[in-house]
């Protein structure tokens, strides 16, 4: 079985850095190098039977550090030489020069994720706060006709690992879920996470379709 990597283009750099730096306790670090002839920064989130996930955008700018904030309620995010500002979440960028073939991409994968379609957002917040007190992120993309939403997860290291997801009629468009567990409102979507009272999950939306989802087990 092929155990090369399987890199799936986020649909922004906006994208990347809040997958690597929102509701991070630690910003995650960033590794700069080429692949399928351009440069890009990409973070692995995953491992599918031994194969890494990785997830990527193409960037224009060099630097050390990718700066995400928010201004006037909105992200915004850039690549900057230093860590200055306290009030901005920084991921240090680490300059690959040659990948080893073993991170070089891979020709697809036998295995796959197997769809688990929930019922509303509220199950989907519930199960991605299942594990550890720092949520999962949230993906979505276009399929079929409408937008799944979800997130990546096994249930123990040796079992198979599974998409838990809601389908949406639309991109949800905002960047986070928020959601409380005191007051029992319905989660919704919004710009911030910057709400008090509120726990919040990241969505990042994709480039294309997710490529390693069994999407013959979808449910009509």
């Amino acid at each position: 079985m092929d155990k090369l990597p399987t890199y799936i283009q986020v649909d922004s750099p906006l994208e990347f850095s809040r997958l690597v730096c929102a509701l991070e306790r630690v910003p995650r670090v960033s590794f700069l190098h080429e692949h399928e002839g351009k440069e890009v920064l990409s973070v692995q989130m995953d491992l599918l039977k031994e194969k890494p996930i990785i997830y990527y955008t193409p960037v224009d700018n060099r630097g050390h550090y990718l700066c995400y904030e928010f201004k006037s309620g909105k992200e915004h995010s850039s690549v900057v030489n230093s860590t200055s500002d306290a009030a901005r979440l920084y991921s240090p960028i680490v300059k690959i020069k040659t990948l080893p073939n073993n991170l070089k991409g891979g020709n697809g994968s036998e295995e796959k994720y197997h769809p688990i379609e929930l019922e509303d957002l509220a199950s989907l917040a519930k199960l991605s706060y299942g594990f550890e007190d720092s949520p999962f992120p949230l993906f979505t993309f276009p399929c079929n006709g409408k937008w799944l939403m979800g997130v990546f997860m096994n249930f123990n290291e040796e079992g198979a690992s599974y998409f838990c997801h809601v389908v949406l009629n639309k991109n949800p468009e905002k960047p986070f879920l928020k959601y409380s567990t005191n007051n029992g409102t319905e989660p919704s979507f919004v710009e911030s996470p910057q709400e008090h009272g509120y726990s919040y999950i990241k969505i990042i939306k994709l480039k294309e379709t997710h490529p390693l989802v069994n999407y013959g087990d979808l449910q009509n």
